[in-house]
This record gives structure tokens, C-alpha cells and sequence, in this order.
């Protein structure tokens, strides 16, 4: 306990989104815990970062008494919340699960296990090698360890596959990006394959969602279908709940995600899991499993089911089970827009902090993050989210119909009032 009597818990790399989904849930928590943030935050974890020593100092004692912690960050934050979890005896999962599922070839392989209906065909690839791929073309190439979809690409040849493998952009990220992710490997895991390599697998196509869920002392459970709405050029465009699919799918997929993550060991977290389903084919297929809170959704359930995402982290890292009532919430529905520009464009106008502030207020529990200022150059597609755009700012907002929403959304955006001008 601290000073206060309050139990202490230790946000582990602080994301942007951790303090203001906080705020949104204050009501489930302010008076009975202290949250802390110890540095650095996950945009600002240098690319020397001393991962172990950093939870050698969190669990002496050199960022004060701690009573649990709790992770939004994929990487490293979430591995070093389960090693310094596992070193004071607190709720947690431990640091080789965390790894196991974020590592794309061994969680395959974890997922093939329970579910191999749900696995694509996959293989692993050497970057500055050519490599055969046991499958046709087309084929679908990413990093083991994944930011995004930073270097994810869909392969039409092995001509063009090779030459891929031969960048120095792909050794770059393997090699320079990762290394924080290699040494907690070679620390917590006895694994052949470190984050020197890529995973091949065959192409999925349908409908994606993100399935998220708990483990409560090895007990799996779920918070909800999240749907992705697409652009035609392929980048995010929305995310609704619930889900619009089918309820029989969701309930195949709510079993197949309850047999991935009780094999993969993981306890005392949130994970959630992409998967893809082809109504044409009745298919659902795994995409990637992330063990951590999905920071964005965490208010659009507590829009709905009237619990955040983030009250939930913070009842499992105390080692208490989470409470919560499906449909208890404000609105019948809630999404996620991220506003994006797909072109090389200078922000010309942007939003204060004020205008920000009073464009949420406007709407009831709406929710604006912005990404940008007047004056930056957005022309660096490549390095960000997706590859192909740019998020300059995020609103979470909840409705009754599909058709509020949109006018809400249409209206959080105008007085916003963002401007840009092509590059």
C-alpha cells in the first residue's frame, strides 16, 4: 500500500491512450487506487533501451512501492509488465506466454495446436535470403514481431519476395527496431527464432474484426466483437461495436479464441485477437493475437456495456475479477473514426487544445485524439501506421442508430476544422 493506504499500480510504458481512457473510467477507481507512470512512455522507449535493467530498477523498488501493474504498450511494455509481474509475485502473466503470443511464428504454432482450422498455411523467412515458400503465390509477408503494418506486404512472385528480403529497410527493423524484443527473448524464452525474421503465410480475405477478451486466474472470458470497417485503398476507416456478424460466427470465434489463449498460457491480462471471416467459404481464420488492451476500444464497450477496457485492466492487475453488464451503457452502439489523409499534405489548420476539448463536450462521452499541428508535413507514409496513410486524429463516439452516428461524427469533424494542402 502507499502513503495514502491505496494500492499502487505501475503503468508500464504509458501509451498516449492510457490516461485518457483512464479519465474516462475515474469513477471506477479514483479514491480506491494510485495509478503511476513511470518513465519513459512507449512513444518515447529509445532504440538502446536497457529493457531488463528497466525491470530490475521497477522491482527494487526505484519507481516506489509497487502493488500491480498493467501494460497497453505491445512492445516492449506489455513483456516487461509480465517480468515484473512475475518477480513480485503479483497478478500477471508471465513474461515467455507474453512473448509466445507476440511472437507471430510461435503463437502460430500455439494456434495450430487447438485450432488449426483457424491457421492459415505459414512458414518463416531469413531477411538477405531467398527462401522457397511451400505454397503459391500470392503470399502475405510481415516482420515476427509486428509494429503495425510497418513492412506487412502482399507478395505477387519470388523475384519480388527476394528482392523484398534484401532491403536494407527490412534488416533495418529486424535487426535495429527489434533489438529490445531480441534480447527479452534471449532472456525469458528458450526460442530457436528471435525477431530476425519474417513470417509468410497464405492470403486471407472477409470480414476483419478484433476479438478482446481477459484471462481471471486462468479462467478465459470476453469483453466483445469489435468490427474494421476498410477504405478501398485497404487502411482502417472505422471500428463499430458490436459486431454486425452473424451470431453463430461470433460464437465460434469467442471458442476459438478461448482455446488460443488458454494455450498460450497467458493469465491475469486482456488480449485481444484479429480474425477474418469468408462468408463465402464459412471460414474464420486468425490473423494476430496481441496480448494487451486494445487502448482504442476501451471507452467504445463502456459506451455500450457501461465498462471501460481500462477498469478491467485495472481490477486484473489487483487480481480481482472484473464486473461488468452487457448493454448497461449509454447508447445501443459506439465506433471509432481515424481521420486520415492518403496523400503528401501540410496541415495548414489544426485544432487547440480548447477546441479539441469543446468538440468532444459537444457530444455526450465522445472522445477526440488529434495526431497532428498547423505548420507539419505529412509525406512519411512508409514509416507510419499502415503504409499507405496518415492518422492525424481519432473520435470515439457512441449512438443509438447507424445513421446518428454518421451525423455526429460529420459534426465533431466540422468543428474540428481541420485543413490541409497537397505537397
Amino acid at each position: 500500500m502507499t502513503e495514502t493506504g491505496l494500492p499502487r499500480l505501475l503503468c508500464v510504458l504509458e501509451t498516449g491512450w492510457d490516461r485518457v481512457q483512464l479519465d474516462r473510467c475515474r469513477d471506477a477507481w479514483e479514491g480506491q487506487l494510485e495509478v503511476a507512470f513511470p518513465k519513459p512512455s512507449d512513444a518515447d522507449c529509445p532504440a538502446d533501451f536497457d529493457a531488463l535493467a528497466w525491470i530490475e530498477r521497477a522491482a527494487s523498488g526505484g519507481f516506489g512501492r509497487v502493488d500491480g501493474v498493467f501494460s497497453a504498450s505491445d512492445y516492449p511494455g506489455a513483456i516487461l509488465a509480465a517480468a515484473i509481474a512475475t518477480r513480485l509475485s503479483l497478478p500477471g502473466s508471465k513474461p515467455e506466454p507474453v512473448l509466445r503470443a507476440s511472437h507471430k511464428y510461435y503463437s502460430r504454432r500455439s494456434q495450430r495446436e487447438v485450432a488449426p482450422e483457424a491457421v492459415p498455411r505459414f512458414g518463416l523467412l531469413r531477411p538477405g535470403a531467398s527462401a522457397r515458400v511451400p505454397f503459391p503465390f500470392p503470399v502475405f509477408v510481415k516482420p515476427v514481431k509486428g509494429s503495425y503494418s510497418v513492412l506487412a506486404r502482399r507478395m505477387q512472385s519470388q523475384r519480388e519476395l527476394d528482392d523484398f528480403l534484401a532491403t536494407p529497410e527490412v534488416r533495418e527493423y529486424t535487426n535495429d527496431y527489434l533489438a529490445i524484443f531480441n534480447r527479452l527473448v534471449a532472456a525469458f524464452t528458450r526460442f530457436e527464432y528471435d525477431g530476425r525474421w519474417l513470417l509468410v503465410e497464405e492470403l486471407l480475405r472477409g470480414r476483419l474484426v478484433t476479438v478482446e477478451g481477459y484471462v481471471c486466474a486462468g479462467e478465459v472470458a470476453q469483453l466483445g466483437i469489435v468490427d474494421s470497417v476498410l477504405h478501398p485503398q485497404g487502411s482502417f476507416a472505422r471500428f463499430d461495436y458490436p459486431s454486425m456478424l452473424p451470431t453463430e460466427v461470433q460464437s465460434r470465434m469467442h471458442e476459438i479464441a478461448r482455446r488460443v489463449i488458454a494455450r498460450l498460457g497467458l493469465d491475469w491480462t486482456l488480449w485481444n485477437i484479429e480474425m477474418i471471416w469468408d462468408p463465402e467459404r464459412d471460414r474464420i481464420a486468425i490473423v494476430e493475437v496481441n496480448p494487451r488492451i486494445c487502448g482504442q476500444f476501451a471507452d467504445l464497450y463502456q459506451k455500450v456495456d457501461g465498462t471501460n477496457g481500462y477498469a478491467v485492466a485495472l481490477a486484473l492487475a489487483q487480481g480481482q475479477s472484473p464486473k461488468g453488464v452487457r448493454g448497461a451503457g449509454r447508447y445501443r452502439l459506439a465506433s471509432s473514426y481515424p481521420l486520415r489523409v492518403f496523400e503528401p499534405a501540410r496541415v495548414t489548420r489544426a485544432p487547440t487544445r480548447e477546441e479539441v476539448v469543446a468538440a468532444a463536450a459537444a457530444h455526450p462521452q465522445a472522445l477526440v485524439w488529434t495526431e497532428c499541428e498547423a505548420g507539419q508535413e505529412i509525406s512519411d507514409f512508409a514509416a507510419g501506421e499502415d503504409g499507405a496513410s496518415f492518422r492525424y486524429a481519432v473520435v470515439n463516439l457512441g449512438a443509438d442508430t447507424p445513421e446518428e452516428r454518421e451525423a455526429r461524427r460529420d459534426a465533431i469533424v466540422a468543428r474540428l476544422g481541420y485543413a490541409f494542402e497537397p505537397l
